[in-house]
């Protein structure tokens, strides 16, 4: 007899459905949106990751694990610190 895995509605953040604690789930968000905002940049600009690298101040590695979303490996300051070496600000809107 083959069960049925159930679908359990979203709540549009993965992260709130994976169960991290709110608190979390506001870091892990904005550390997920600076790091797409990063990668679309690159592509757009049209860098290979040895150029990324060059241009942000870090090794191709790191650009590699940028790409890759291995967004354990970068804290939200990084990420800023980053944003900023590309010429882009970073906008923090408090929500009610």
């Amino acid at each position: 007899m083959k069960s049925r895995a159930g679908i359990t509605r979203s709540s549009g953040n993965v992260f709130a459905d994976l169960g991290f604690p709110p608190e979390e789930v506001v870091v892990l968000s904005m550390r997920a949106e600076v790091m797409a905002s990063l990668r679309n940049l690159i592509v757009k600009r049209g860098w290979t990751q040895a150029e990324a690298a060059r241009q942000l101040g870090v090794t191709q590695s790191r650009i590699s694990d940028l790409v890759r979303g291995r967004f354990e490996k970068f804290s939200l300051d990084m990420l800023v610190t980053l944003a900023a070496r590309a010429g882009r600000s970073v906008k923090l809107r408090l929500a009610a």
